[in-house]
């Protein structure tokens, strides 16, 4: 018997208009214990900052609660964005989430701050190193206690040689690096780490990225081969008419937010009625690249697709819906497609 192809979940937790984003964040709890009832391995929250339509702005948050009321599935960050947070940081906050549910956390790293420079300011205050060195920090806080006062991550005359990070007993939980271009698919390589691509946002550059990361992959402890994670943006109504007109809030959302108009999602029927600025539609038409809307039976051959062509061993769906009864509709059918 063939086993199915791991599926999992990327929330974001979109907001619609006239919904509170505090609700947002319930609706994804809530969203998260249906996906661990129906057998997805995996569920992300993402990090993004100063956006109206999205509410994961502290995913480490999100991860306790959701590790907590839920049983099986691994719940994780999709991702930290290493310019916004201090490594030691990071290391302390992922041990600890390990040390109260060994095995099933999480820790995407990404490289980009997720908002715009503004907001990024705000969150780091003062200059920070670039990402590259700050993912070179974490994981030397991380080596640090392999060797117990032997500082083993810093060379010898480093400020932080010395520092513990707490709980000691406790290593980091799966780590995996994302990216949506060369840059993280690189740095998964050379550190031999799994790969998470961004292919809801950036599909044109999937194929290239991920050859990249097989091609350089080098082995490390916890992982002997490469091993690629590609997100997708997945909409799957009952048929394929009633899927493309739940999509048409996303493509506004999409349109409005990179053009510097943020705002919650609208609803389907206000969304239909959109008309795209030229503009507005070449960035949507870009960023729906790959996208996989669709009744089921054109989402599951879709999905079957782009992994085989891509080579990716896990699929991750981000359905940026922001009505909670609509999203779980279509978790329940995409599942039900792959099996």
């Amino acid at each position: 018997m063939v086993r199915p192809l791991p599926l999992s979940v990327l929330d974001l937790s979109p907001v619609g208009a006239g919904t509170a984003p505090s609700q947002a964040i319930r609706d994804s709890v809530a969203l998260a214990k249906v996906a661990d009832g129906l057998g997805f391995a995996r569920y992300w929250f993402a990090e993004h900052h100063s956006m109206a339509s999205i509410a994961t702005s502290a995913p480490e948050v999100l991860i306790a609660h959701v590790a907590a009321v839920t049983e099986r599935i691994s719940v994780g960050a999709g991702g930290i964005m290493m310019p916004n947070h201090a490594p030691l940081h990071v290391v302390e906050q992922f041990r600890t989430l390990e040390a109260l549910h060994p095995g099933r956390i999480d820790l995407g790293l990404g490289r980009a701050p997720g908002t715009d420079p503004l907001t990024a300011s705000a969150l780091q205050r003062a200059n920070r190193p670039d990402p590259d060195r700050l993912l070179a920090e974490l994981f030397a806080f991380e080596a640090a206690g392999e060797a117990p006062g032997e500082g083993a991550g810093f060379p010898e005359r480093h400020p932080y040689r010395g520092i513990t990070p707490m709980p000691s007993d406790v290593r980091l939980p799966s780590v995996w690096m994302l990216g949506s271009t060369f840059g993280g698919a690189s740095i998964g390589a050379q550190l031999g780490l799994p790969y998470a691509f961004a292919g809801h946002f950036s599909m044109k550059h999937a194929r290239a990225s991920l050859a990249h990361y097989r091609r350089d992959f080098r082995p490390s402890a916890r992982w002997s081969a490469p091993h690629a994670m590609l997100a997708v943006t997945v909409i799957c109504g009952r048929d394929d008419a009633e899927a493309d007109q739940l999509a048409a809030p996303m493509r506004v959302a999409i349109a409005r937010n990179l053009t510097g108009k943020r705002e919650p999602i609208r609803d389907v029927e206000t969304a239909l009625r959109y008309e795209f600025s030229d503009a507005e539609r070449a960035i949507v038409d870009e960023f729906f690249t790959g996208a996989v809307i669709g009744g089921p039976a054109r989402v599951g051959d879709e999905l079957r697709r782009l992994a085989a062509e891509l080579e990716v061993q896990e699929l991750m769906c981000s359905t940026l819906v922001a009505d909670v009864a609509t999203r779980r509709a279509s978790l329940e059918r995409t599942i039900a497609a792959m099996a």
